[in-house]
């Protein structure tokens, strides 16, 4: 059964708003490798819903790119420029989880500044509470 856009939105910002609360509660427990993985999976996933409601295509859906996809809504909607310094998020998608994408480092070691973690949760929260507010949804 195929849902509606609106369903398929729904689902996929529901999930972004859980991963972003379990991000902040890996965030308060030190864990900030995970947390900042899941800052950047809760934001790409709050913008793949919001194009789960304009679109049909599903070729925007196959990127990871949180910049990619900021500059594919950004072309018919300009309040998505407001939210352009989350593509920063984009370097926290593999370092994170593999020592093979951080030469000579271990992730769960390297990433422990709380400052960084603090960071990528505001740019996250930025991310989520646009799109909320694009789709009419509470966040």
């Amino acid at each position: 059964m195929k849902r509606s856009n609106i369903e398929e939105a729904k689902r996929w910002f529901d999930h972004a708003t859980d991963e972003f609360k379990d991000a902040c509660d890996l965030k308060d427990r030190g864990r900030f490798y995970l947390a900042l993985f899941h800052f950047q999976q809760s934001s790409e996933k709050a913008l793949k819903a919001y194009l789960y409601k304009i679109t049909s295509s599903e070729e925007a859906y196959f990127t990871h790119s949180i910049y990619e996809l900021i500059e594919i809504l950004g072309a018919s909607d300009p309040d998505f420029k407001r939210i352009e310094s989350a593509s920063k998020l984009d370097k926290y998608y593999i370092p994170t989880r593999y020592p093979n994408g951080l030469p000579g480092g271990v992730p769960s070691r390297f990433f422990n500044d709380p400052k960084e973690a603090e960071e990528a949760m505001q740019l996250a929260k930025m991310v989520i509470e646009l799109v909320g507010e694009k789709l009419g949804f509470e966040v």
